[in-house]
C-alpha cells in the first residue's frame, strides 16, 4: 500500500468516528405519548392565536425539501414537540404520528415492531405530514398508491385556529382536499396512518432493456400483475441512463438470511444497477433498502465531489445523506456559487431542473424520447403509482366537493385517475440558461417540459418551480375546488393560496 493509500484508508477510518447526524444506523426511539403531544398542539394553538389576525402564518421549520424559492412576510408557528410518533398499535398495524415526524424517525420507531409505512418516501428527511400535503411516490407506490392513501384520520390545524377531525367520515371534504394542497388549507399535527408488516431482507434483481419502449410495457404489466417471471414483486422502480440503456429493479421480501450489501463507503447503489445485459441481483436490510436512494441523494451528490472514490473514503460516512447535501445546496443558493463557477469559465449561468412529472406507461416512451433528445441530463428515475383504492362510502361533509362534481375523485387536487397507472420520471439536474436560445424566457426549458407533459395527458408534482397561468393551473389541479375548499377552511386567508404558493412563491 502507497503511503497516500495509507493516509486515505486511516482518514476514513477516522472520520468515520465523527458522529455528525443521525443517518446510518437504526435507532432506539420510543413514541412520546399523548400527554406530550397535548402540550405540543396547545403551543402551536397558542401561537397562532398571539400572531395578529391580519398577518399570514407558516410552520416555523428549519429544514425543507422543496426546490422553489419562498418569500412573504409571514409569522411562523411552534411547532416544537410535534416531531415524534405518538403511540404504535403492532395488534392492529396502525400508528399515530405527529405531522412534523420525518420517515426517518417515523421508520425508526416502527421497525422493533417488524412494521413500516405502507409508503416511504426516498428521503430521510421528508416529513408524514409534507408527504401527505405535498404528495410523495417510492416503490411500493404501484401497490400501496400515495402516502395520503394509509391516512385513516386526521387532526389538521386550519386557517381560523381550530383543530379540526378529518377522516373519510367526517369532514371529508378536508381529508379529501388535504393531498396536494401544500399547506394552504391547514397543517397536519396528527395522522392515524395504517403500517405494513416487513421481513428483515429485501432481494433485489436489476432487469436491463435496451430500449424505452420494453422498458415501459414491461413497467405496465408488473405493476398490475405484481409479478415478473414467475416470482412476487413487492417493490418496483426503475432507472433510465440512455434511450438504449434501462433497468427495473425488483424487490421481493425476504426473511432468508445472507449476505448483503453496503453503500455507504465505496460503492454507490445507482451505479450497482448498471451490467451489460439480462439480470443482476443483490440483497439488503430492510432499512438499507428504504434508504437506499438517501446516501447519495439518488445521484446528484456527483456534482459535489462525493462520488469520487478518494473523497469519498474522506467524507464522514454520516453525512453521506440528503440533508448534508442540502446545506450545500443552500450554500450554492446564498453566495451563488454555481453561476459564478459557470462565469470563471466562460460558460453561462444554468437553469435549474429539478421535476417530478406523471404520465402513462403507453406515453412514457414519447416523453423519454424528448426529453434525452433535448437535453444531456441522466439519468432519470421510474416510479409507476396506481392509487390503492377509489372513493367508498363517505357519510360527512362533502357538498363542497359535489358542487363540481369532484366527489367521484378520490384526491381531487391531483389527477391520478383510480384504475391505471401511471409513471412518474423524476429528474434533478440542471441545463444551460441560454439552452432555448439566448432570448429565452427565465425557466424556458421547465416551461418547455410542462408544455410537452400537458401535451400527453400528465401533470407534474408541485414541488419546484411552476410557470403554469392560472387557468393552465386551474385545468390540472382540481379547477376552483381550492378556493371553494379554502372559503371553508380558511375563510380569512391566514395561509396563501394553492397557487400562490406553488407558482408566485409566496
Amino acid at each position: 500500500m502507497s503511503l497516500k493509500d495509507a493516509a486515505v484508508s486511516i482518514a476514513g477510518r477516522l472520520t468515520d468516528r465523527i458522529h455528525i447526524g443521525n443517518g446510518l444506523d437504526q435507532r432506539e426511539i420510543s413514541p412520546v405519548g399523548w400527554f406530550e403531544h397535548g402540550q405540543a398542539v396547545q403551543r402551536l394553538t397558542d401561537s397562532f392565536a398571539a400572531v395578529p389576525a391580519d398577518k399570514r402564518v407558516r410552520l416555523a421549520k428549519k429544514t425543507s425539501n422543496l426546490f422553489r424559492g419562498r418569500s412573504g412576510d409571514m409569522a411562523g408557528l411552534d411547532v416544537s414537540g410535534l416531531h415524534s410518533v405518538i403511540a404504535v398499535d403492532p395488534v392492529d398495524n396502525t400508528a399515530d404520528v405527529q405531522g412534523m415526524c420525518t420517515y426517518e424517525d417515523l421508520v425508526d420507531t416502527l421497525l422493533p415492531f417488524g412494521l413500516v409505512p405502507t409508503v416511504v418516501p426516498q428521503l430521510k428527511t421528508i416529513t408524514l405530514g409534507g408527504a401527505v400535503t405535498g404528495m410523495g411516490v417510492e416503490s411500493t407506490s404501484f401497490r400501496n398508491g400515495l402516502p395520503h392513501e394509509a391516512v385513516l384520520e386526521m387532526d389538521v390545524l386550519t386557517g381560523t385556529g381550530e383543530i379540526v377531525t378529518c377522516s373519510p367520515t367526517q369532514n371529508a371534504d378536508l381529508y379529501r382536499g388535504f393531498p396536494n394542497s401544500y399547506g394552504s388549507l391547514g397543517y397536519s399535527v396528527r395522522l392515524k396512518i395504517t403500517c405494513e408488516k416487513v421481513p428483515a431482507y429485501v432481494e433485489l434483481r436489476h432487469v436491463r432493456f435496451d430500449d424505452v419502449e420494453s422498458v415501459s410495457a414491461a413497467l405496465a404489466e408488473i405493476s398490475e400483475s405484481k409479478e415478473y417471471d414467475g416470482q412476487q414483486v413487492d417493490y418496483l422502480d426503475g432507472v433510465v441512463f440512455s434511450l438504449d440503456e434501462a433497468y427495473l429493479t425488483l424487490g421481493r421480501q425476504t426473511d432468508e438470511p445472507g449476505p448483503v450489501s453496503d453503500y455507504t463507503r465505496g460503492g454507490i447503489y445507482y451505479r450497482s444497477l448498471q451490467h451489460p445485459t439480462g439480470v443482476s441481483y443483490d440483497r439488503l436490510t430492510i432499512r438499507d433498502y428504504l434508504w437506499r436512494w438517501d446516501i447519495d441523494w439518488f445521484w446528484c451528490n456527483r456534482a459535489f465531489g462525493t462520488q469520487n472514490p478518494t473523497i469519498r473514503t474522506l467524507w464522514p460516512r454520516d453525512l453521506l445523506r440528503s440533508s448534508c447535501y442540502w446545506k450545500i445546496i443552500g450554500w450554492d443558493r446564498r453566495y451563488d456559487l454555481a453561476d459564478r463557477i459557470e462565469a470563471h469559465n466562460g460558460r453561462p449561468p444554468r437553469e435549474r431542473v429539478v421535476q417530478d412529472i406523471e404520465v402513462t406507461p403507453a406515453n412514457l416512451p414519447e416523453y423519454l424520447t424528448w426529453f434525452f433528445t433535448h437535453c444531456e441530463i441522466e439519468p432519470v428515475w421510474l416510479c409507476p403509482i396506481r392509487l390503492a383504492g377509489g372513493v367508498e362510502s363517505l357519510a360527512g361533509r362533502t357538498e363542497v366537493l359535489d358542487t363540481d362534481g369532484a366527489a367521484t375523485s378520490p384526491w381531487p387536487l391531483y389527477p391520478l385517475t383510480p384504475g391505471d397507472t401511471w409513471v412518474n420520471v423524476g429528474f434533478w439536474s440542471s441545463v444551460p440558461a441560454d439552452l432555448m436560445g439566448a432570448d429565452a424566457a427565465p425557466g424556458a426549458f421547465n416551461r418547455e417540459i410542462e408544455r410537452v407533459v400537458a401535451g400527453l395527458g400528465g401533470h407534474k408534482s408541485l414541488y419546484s418551480e411552476a410557470y403554469y397561468s392560472q387557468e393552465e393551473f386551474a385545468a390540472l389541479y382540481g379547477g376552483d375546488l381550492p378556493q371553494k375548499l379554502k372559503a371553508v377552511y380558511d375563510p380569512d386567508g391566514r395561509f396563501p393560496g394553492l397557487y400562490e404558493k406553488i407558482v408566485t412563491s409566496i
